[in-house]
Formats: structure tokens, sequence, C-alpha cells
């Protein structure tokens, strides 16, 4: 059905009405006047659905044509079709030649490190699930490189306590040295073969870090007053 067909059949409906209006019981005419309105209405529809698809048709149409292709880049990763099976493998993108209109790619495959040349249309994005996998595996590694680097920043910090541990070490056996010596010279210094002033006093009336406590006064010697004696030399 096209637009001729409709106006066919109005032609024919103008005619059917004025042979009703002579004849107004003629039973055959009003039937075939029902049977030209209906092909009309069906007619109408039938143009006006047409008319839509073709309007979407062309809408589609333009929308595929403003939707510019890939950009592939120098280092991209893609799917490559292998021309060898007719396969698609992940692929790297190593360099771009040609013109814009006629772009060629040379790509490597992973995994098999062979090159190719490819046209875009035997390039696509990697799918979903790929690019998630590779995601996972690099969080996996960076989780994995960031447990090495606290592991080698704790080993650190033990090797660093250590030394402090050694050197602290080396400074109290150096002076546990130098008081042995300065003991043996008669030098007494406190805190040495026991002999700390914080030592419980075995005087049950001493007190603790107070030297010399619970023993007596000291007993002081007065000393007399010396009397000047003269003498015959003191004589005039």
């Amino acid at each position: 059905m096209d637009r001729t067909d409709l106006e066919t059949y109005q032609v024919q409906l103008s005619q059917v009405d004025t042979a009703l209006q002579a004849e107004p019981a003629n039973a055959e005419l009003a039937s075939l006047r029902a049977e030209l309105q209906e092909l009309i209405a069906l007619t109408q529809t039938a143009l006006a659905q047409a008319a839509e698809g073709s309007s979407s048709k062309v809408e589609s149409s333009r929308k595929t044509a403003s939707i510019p292709s890939l950009a592939w880049s120098a280092g991209d990763e893609c799917m490559a079709k292998y021309s060898a099976d007719g396969a698609w493998y992940p692929a790297r993108i190593t360099s771009v030649a040609g013109s814009e209109q006629n772009r060629v790619y040379t790509v490597m495959f992973k995994g098999y490190n062979s090159t190719e040349q490819a046209k875009p249309s035997d390039l696509k994005p990697l799918p979903v699930s790929y690019t998630n996998t590779v995601s996972a595996t690099k969080r996996k590694h960076e989780t994995d490189d960031e447990k090495e680097r606290k592991k080698k920043k704790n080993e650190k910090k033990l090797e660093t306590r250590a030394a402090k541990a050694k050197e602290q070490n080396h400074k109290q056996a150096t002076w546990q040295k130098f008081a042995k010596k300065s003991e043996k010279k008669g030098v007494h210094i406190a805190g040495v073969s026991g002999t700390s002033i914080f030592k419980t006093p075995d005087n049950p009336l001493g007190k603790v870090g107070v030297t010399g406590s619970g023993k007596g006064m000291t007993q002081v010697t007065l000393l007399g007053k010396h009397k000047f004696a003269p003498t015959e030399d003191d004589n005039p």
C-alpha cells in the first residue's frame, strides 16, 4: 500500500457517496462504502507506520554516523584478530602507521611475543571480564609489593633495635670494666660489687639510701687551745 492507493480509495468512496445520494436504499452501495472506508483507514495506518519506521532508521543512521571510530594509540591494549586462525587474542599495539583514513597497526599478541599488522576492523576493546581480571591481578601484585615493603621496613626496625642494644651492652661492659679497675685501685664506686647506696643496710636502725645510716656519731677529738709561753729571747 502506498499513497497512490489511498488516493484511489478516496476517489472511489466519493463516487459511491454520490451514488448513494441517488439510491440511499441500495444495500450493495452501502456495503461497498463501508469496505472503502475500512481500506482507507488501514492504508492511512500503514502509511503512518511506514513513515515512523523510516524516521527511526534515519535517526539511527545519524547516530551511527556520529559515533567516532576508536582512536588506537601505541601502548594500548586490545583484542586483535589473528590472521592464521581468525580468532581474537589479547594484544598490545606497538606502533601506528598509515593515514587517518587507512590506519595500519602493529600488534604483539600477549603470551606469544609474535607481531603482525592489523586493520582497524581487526581490533576491538578488551572484554570487561578480562579487564576486571587484569585489574584484580594488578591489585594482588600491589598488595604483595606492599607486604614486601612492610616486611623490609620491619626487618630494618629490628636491625636498628639490635644495633642499639648491642651498643648499649658495649657501653655497659665498658663501664663495668672501668668500675672493676677502679675498685682494684681502691677507688670506691657505688653500684659496683654490691655496694649500691640503695642496698638494705645490715643495721636494723639504718635507712635505705643514707650512707652510714644506723651507726653512732663519729667521735671528734677536741683540740686544746694553744698557750703561748714567753722565752728569754722575748725579754728586752
